[in-house]
C-alpha cells in the first residue's frame, strides 16, 4: 500500500532527510587511500546519534553496520571491515539512512579513492546525471515507470546498464515502503504518482552488464565491471520534487 505522507510526518521526514545528508558529507571527508570501511561506519553511526537520530541500516534485516560501504565491483550492500582498506583508484558506494522521532531518511553517493581513472568518473558522473533524469520532469500525475524509463535510457547512452534485481521504494516509517521502483522499464506504465509521496529513487549503473551475482548480502556485478550508486528521497509535489536527502554540493548549487 502506498502511503502519502501528512504535512506534520513530512517535517520529521526533513529532519531525517537533512541528518542523513549530513553523515555523507561527513563520511566524504575521511574517504581517501588507508582509511578502513569500519572506521567510516563508525563515523557515520556517531554522526547520526549525535544528532539524535538512529542508525537505520543497523540491525535492519539482520544487517550488522550503520553504512553500506560497497568498493568497486560491490553494487550495494558491502558491510564494513576493518580488513577493506580503501586503495588509490578504488570507487567506493556509501548509503546511509538516518531515523528520526520514527521516520527515515536513505541516500546514496559514490565516491573517488584518491585519483581514478577517467572511466570510474564518468560512471559516477553518469550515474548522478541518471538520477537527475529521472526527477527532471517528475511531478503529481507523473507515471511510476517513468522514473526507470529515464533512468535506463540516459545509462544506456554511455553504453552502461541500469541495475535490474534491485531499485528504488517509497520510504517514511519504514525504510523499504511501496512502491518498488525499478531503474528501467516503460515511461507511461505503472501507478500515478500523487503529492506527498516519499521516494527514494537510486540508479544502480553498471559499466558493463546488468546482471549480478548474489551471495547473501554480498552483491556483485556478474562481469566484475564496477558499478556507481545515487540515491536521494524526494518529495513528490503537484509542480515538481523537493529533494529532501540535499548533501552540501545540492546546498551549494540550490538544486531541488
Amino acid at each position: 500500500m502506498v502511503i502519502i505522507k501528512t504535512e506534520q510526518e513530512i517535517e520529521k521526514m526533513r529532519v531525517a532527510c537533512k541528518i542523513t545528508a549530513g553523515a555523507l558529507d561527513e563520511i566524504s571527508k575521511y574517504i581517501k587511500p588507508g582509511i578502513s570501511t569500519e572506521t567510516l561506519d563508525k563515523i557515520a553511526k556517531k554522526y547520526i546519534i549525535d544528532k539524535g537520530a538512529k542508525p537505520t541500516f543497523l540491525r535492519y534485516g539482520g544487517f550488522p553496520n550503520s553504512i553500506c560501504a560497497s568498493i568497486d565491483d560491490v553494487v550495494v550492500h558491502g558491510i564494513p571491515s576493518a580488513n577493506d582498506i580503501l586503495q588509490e583508484g578504488q570507487i567506493i558506494g556509501i548509503d546511509v539512512g538516518a531515523k528520526y522521532q520514527g521516520y527515515t531518511g536513505d541516500a546514496a553517493r559514490t565516491f573517488a579513492v584518491g585519483q581514478i581513472d577517467k572511466e570510474k568518473q564518468k560512471l559516477i558522473d553518469v550515474t548522478k546525471e541518471c538520477f537527475f533524469e529521472a526527477i527532471k520532469d517528475l511531478k503529481e500525475g507523473s507515471y511510476l515507470g517513468d522514473i526507470g524509463y529515464a533512468v535506463e535510457h540516459h545509462a544506456a547512452k554511455f553504453g552502461y546498464q541500469a541495475v535490474r534485481d534491485m531499485g528504488g521504494h517509497g520510504v517514511g516509517k519504514d525504510l523499504h515502503e511501496d512502491p518498488y521502483i525499478p531503474m528501467y522499464g516503460s515511461g507511461g506504465t505503472g501507478i500515478k504518482l500523487k503529492a506527498n509521496m516519499t521516494l527514494a529513487i537510486e540508479p544502480m549503473i553498471n559499466m558493463g552488464k546488468y546482471k549480478l551475482k548474489m551471495n547473501g548480502w554480498d552483491c556483485r556485478t556478474a562481469d566484475g565491471l564496477p558499478s556507481a550508486h545515487y540515491e536521494n528521497t524526494v518529495l513528490i509535489k503537484k509542480d515538481g520534487v523537493e529533494i529532501l536527502t540535499k548533501t552540501a554540493d545540492l546546498e551549494a548549487n540550490n538544486l531541488e
